[in-house]
């Protein structure tokens, strides 16, 4: 990656597009302090990355939610447990757990799915349990790395309206895709990568490569 610039501000939801290799999935891995840049800064409110202990690092993360292509459910859990557990390693108590995971669970519209486990669900009802678990510790950005990359057309469009909701709530949502009607969906900023640097920081939310 060379020369970035980028300024997210809070509230906002951004599509980070380009084809494979444009430096999408190294720019997120960046957010999330996985890597580090070899010049320059990565900010997350007022934190520089660099600079952060191993205890603050995980306090940063618990900052930041994170939903994968893959869903990166445990099979062996209930939506319920999958969901809990992101709490339980917080630090969260019993009486908190059982506030919060119904409250995402409606959210996400899977109220009635809570005792399954996840080969019981389709591929968007895991997506969906995925994004319960990344917001249930209420971070405020959330990170969408390639999320609608392995549904269909339908449970696509389902899971961009949640994330849509969830940036209504004051998420701050950041999203990469290769699908123009997800970006056409979400209708809000759109940067174009190509070859390790931004081309493009479109206001409109076109998608153009």
């Amino acid at each position: 990656m060379d020369s970035i610039d980028l300024d997210i501000k809070h509230g906002e939801f951004v599509s980070i597009v380009g084809h494979s290799g444009a430096g999408k999935s190294t720019l997120l891995k960046m957010m999330l302090a996985e890597l580090y840049p070899s010049e320059g800064a990565v900010y997350i409110d007022k934190d520089d990355t660099r600079h952060l202990s191993k205890k603050e690092l995980v306090l940063l993360r618990r900052r930041v939610g994170t939903i994968f292509q893959n869903f990166r459910l445990i099979d062996s859990k209930t939506v319920y447990e999958n969901i809990a557990f992101a709490l339980e390693v917080a630090g969260m108590s019993d009486e908190e757990i059982e506030a919060d995971v119904p409250h995402v669970l409606g959210l996400v519209d899977l109220q009635d799915k809570a005792e399954y486990f996840p080969k019981e669900l389709s591929g968007g009802e895991q997506q969906r349990v995925a994004i319960a678990r990344a917001i249930v510790i209420q971070p405020s950005v959330l990170v969408a790395d390639e999320p609608t990359g392995n549904l269909d057309p339908i449970n696509t469009y389902e899971v961009v309206q949640i994330l849509k909701k969830i940036n209504d709530l004051g998420t701050t949502v950041v999203l990469t895709t290769h699908n123009k009607g997800v970006v056409d969906s979400v209708g809000g900023r759109v940067v174009t990568m190509d070859g390790g640097k931004i081309v493009r920081d479109d206001k409109s939310g076109q998608y153009m490569l």
